[in-house]
């Protein structure tokens, strides 16, 4: 035997071994689970949260996009909201006025993700260019009148589909992309301070967002040939890919197509602390819980889950009524201030058409809403008082409250969303160019 068929011997051998003590650790784990976050609630006597007409209302509308809104973000103190278009601008908000206070032209119009910096005056955004771009806010307009990039951080190899700010901190942001890495930046510098994933075998094993091989202008009948999916991606699935703790702004998580979430520790960029598994699909969306010891994920297999850092347990899942083949995709997810409501943005494509749904779910800690669209109509947004059924019959459940029987719905497909800081109102962005600001949650 040569070898090299020895060694590849050894190797399959070593792998078998691997995978053994994988599902016994697997089982192991399982044993220790012996309750999930709804049975929890049932022994505690939790009671279901309720809604009424008036607990949920539109109460801004904003609007000055020409394009699609395909991401956003809000200040801190909640009073400013930046917004990412495929008009290929930034524009920046007063959430309380509803006026624009800056529009910004960037350098790239693929843009996909935008976010403000803790101090409300810098806004950062990426995309197809793979270069994160940052705006200072307070800085002179340039001849042309448009604001100027203030730091350009160059280095991914692959669309940068995610970017967030490190808590706290003016000078530190952390970029995820289609090259499979995540990337922390200093951005006085514009160094990179660490990588992560890549060349490691700990790191994800696909891209953060999903591949498409062409896109097709109707209006020039030109083929833009592999377009590593970043314009399609925030048409059909654009979702956070990173989450920073809020409360150990060293830890954070990134999601993949790869069907798994790492958790990471900024000081050790060689291997991930923790690798979580348990979606069958692209995890398109990651943040975390409150308290910073769970976090909530959101997959094209149609559910969203609930994870703990500390165990690497699931703790939930929560998903809704589907066809067969009709498979919601889950696009983004946000918890409020306190944990008990997660809000979930779903879209899928049937014969054509494009629907997005929220639903919304109450177990003690999470809770999930529902919104529906279809071609013509108005947006829907229902709940559903679901905490002891997560069996999920549409004839079971109660609907607790139609939004969509407001005239201030959303008439496109809603694309982003985001709660802001203090909890008091929920950001939703949508194909129809608008963003829409809902109170008293």
């Amino acid at each position: 035997m040569s070898v090299l068929a020895e060694l590849k011997q050894r190797h399959v051998a070593a792998t078998e071994t691997l995978n053994a003590l994988k599902a016994k650790l697997k089982q192991k784990r399982l044993l220790l689970l012996d309750t999930d976050v709804a049975g929890y609630a049932r022994s505690q006597g939790k009671t279901p949260v309720t809604f009424g007409p008036t607990d949920l209302v539109c109460c801004r509308t904003l609007q000055g996009h020409t394009g699609k809104v395909y991401s956003l973000d809000w200040t801190p103190e909640k009073n400013r909201i930046v917004s990412a278009s495929q008009d290929g601008r930034l524009i920046v908000w007063n959430a309380l006025t509803s006026q624009k206070t800056h529009a910004i032209k960037l350098p790239c119009a693929w843009v996909m993700t935008c976010a403000f910096s803790p101090g409300g005056q810098s806004v950062a955004c990426g995309g197809l260019d793979s270069v994160c771009s940052i705006f200072n806010l307070n800085s002179p307009n340039d001849k042309d009148g448009n604001l100027p990039v203030s730091r350009m951080l160059t280095g991914h190899k692959g669309y940068v589909s995610s970017c967030q700010y490190v808590p706290d901190e003016e000078t530190h942001l952390i970029t995820a992309s289609g090259d499979q890495t995540c990337v922390l930046w200093d951005i006085t510098t514009g160094l990179k301070t660490s990588v992560f994933g890549g060349e490691f075998q700990s790191g994800h094993t696909g891209d953060v967002l999903r591949y498409v091989t062409y896109l097709f202008s109707a209006f020039t009948n030109v083929y833009l040939e592999m377009i590593s999916a970043a314009f399609l991606a925030s048409m059909f699935v654009l979702g956070f890919s990173v989450s920073i703790n809020g409360s150990n702004s060293r830890m954070f998580v990134s999601s993949s197509c790869d069907s798994t979430v790492r958790l990471w520790d900024t000081r050790v960029a060689s291997r991930a602390v923790r690798s979580f598994h348990g979606h069958e699909g692209d995890v398109n969306t990651v943040r975390f819980f409150p308290d910073g010891n769970r976090f909530g994920t959101g997959s094209d297999d149609g559910t969203c889950r609930l994870f703990d850092i500390r165990t690497g347990h699931q703790l939930q899942e929560y998903s809704r009524p589907h066809g067969e083949n009709e498979v919601p995709h889950v696009t983004s997810i946000a918890f409020s201030i306190s944990g008990r409501l997660l809000f979930a943005g779903y879209t899928m494509v049937i014969a054509m058409y494009g629907t997005l749904y929220w639903q919304r779910y109450v177990v003690f800690f999470s809770e999930w809403c529902f919104n529906s669209y279809r071609p013509s109509t108005v947006m829907n947004v229902y709940m559903y008082d679901a905490l002891f059924t997560f069996q999920l019959k549409f004839l079971n459940q109660q609907v607790v409250l139609n939004l969509g029987s407001l005239q201030t719905s959303h008439y496109g497909r809603i694309s982003c969303l985001g709660l802001s800081g203090d909890g008091s109102a929920l950001c939703t962005g949508s194909w129809d160019t608008s963003l829409k600001v809902s109170c008293d949650l």
